[in-house]
């Protein structure tokens, strides 16, 4: 029994099936089912019962569930106490963000990585990837959460989320009256606003083409609050991927599907340029949280 094989545990109690634990675990069912055979074979004895309304939990998995959560809390808590005794780390950390979810990943964990390291100092900077590249050659940045796709050769990087691309309406379109999201045929012959890097506009024709669509662009931005501007003024639509931001009175978001999309973030420093203490740290406290955040 390992900490790993307890997350996993848990993900498929609280999903009730191994294909939804799977997903929220952004993994594959088989190597699941697999550490879940693995569990019950080392306690001798059934944790789930199926059934046709999914799996529950026998009274035995019942106590498994208890005491893995407990388990994992009093591990997560150990990990930060020791190194709060053990670490003096301190000092500036300045990190890039590219707009739309990403602000709101990296203040996450610099909340968490807070309570390891409460003598860090921070730097924020905010623009589209190739200024946040620029700044990282600059040596401007220690990190940065750059889109996909990036140079492999020139940077090291972690995937760290993934957002749908939503369409953001004016609220006086008739396309806003829609239900929670809309189909990409729907944004045929509708002025679109795009981000305006190549790779992105590249990445949004061929979407649209493997779908038989033709977008009408009349407009490219790197700038989020340039985007809801003019939307806001009805200029067109845009297509931006999702942020967890508040939005604005006079527009409405909708998901585009048949068949959706993502936009992959990328957490990037350069490969050549060894990081700084406190930038090691950050990408290591990055890197287990991702992990335990997948295996929730």
């Amino acid at each position: 029994m390992d900490f790993k094989s307890l997350k996993y545990f848990l993900a498929v109690a609280q999903e009730k099936n191994i294909t939804r634990a799977a997903v929220s675990l952004n993994m594959s069912q088989p190597p699941l089912s697999s550490r879940i055979r693995s569990l019950e074979e080392e306690f001798g004895t059934e944790l789930f019962w199926r059934t046709n309304k999914g799996l529950l939990l026998t009274p035995t998995g019942e106590i498994l569930y208890r005491r893995a959560g407990q388990i994992l809390e009093l591990a997560q808590h150990t990990r930060k106490e020791i190194a709060a005794v053990d670490s003096e780390l301190g000092g500036p950390l300045t990190i890039g963000t590219v707009e739309g979810g990403a602000p709101f990943l990296v203040a996450e964990w610099i909340r968490g990585f807070r309570e390891e390291f409460p003598l860090v100092t921070y730097t924020l900077r905010s623009g589209g990837t190739e200024q946040l590249l620029d700044q990282l050659n600059r040596h401007q940045l220690d990190l940065a959460v750059i889109a996909a796709p990036y140079n492999q050769e020139e940077l090291e990087g972690i995937s760290v989320g993934r957002q749908p691309w939503m369409a953001m309406i004016p609220t006086e379109h008739p396309l806003a009256e829609t239900g929670k999201t809309i189909r990409l045929e729907e944004l045929e012959g509708e002025p679109l606003i795009i981000p305006e890097r190549e790779s992105r506009v590249q990445e949004i024709e061929k979407w649209f083409a493997e779908n038989g669509v033709t977008p009408r662009i009349i407009g490219k931005t790197s700038n989020y609050i340039n985007a809801l501007a003019l939307v806001e003024q009805n200029v067109g639509i845009c297509i931006f991927p999702k942020t967890s931001g508040a939005g604005k009175a006079k527009i409405v978001t909708r998901a585009i599907t048949d068949p959706p999309r993502f936009a992959e973030y990328i957490l990037a420093g350069q490969k050549d340029v060894p990081l700084t203490e406190t930038a090691e740290a950050f990408l290591d406290y990055v890197r287990d949280y991702l992990e335990n955040t997948q295996c929730r």
